[in-house]
């Protein structure tokens, strides 16, 4: 794995971890919001990796 890659996957770790806050912390649309984040950045990841292949 690239240190690109690793990057994705912390951004999009760190956005879960974010989201269960959030969630737990009696603002569950917030938490929600942040959630929808974890497959986009994963998404963009991907797309960007099949870019620059």
């Amino acid at each position: 794995m690239k240190r690109s890659d690793y990057l994705i996957l912390s951004a999009a770790f760190i956005s879960f971890l974010l989201s269960v806050y959030l969630w737990f912390n009696n603002q569950q649309r917030e938490g929600l919001y942040v959630g929808i984040w974890v497959p986009s950045i994963l998404a963009a990841g991907a797309y960007i990796k099949q870019i620059y292949k």
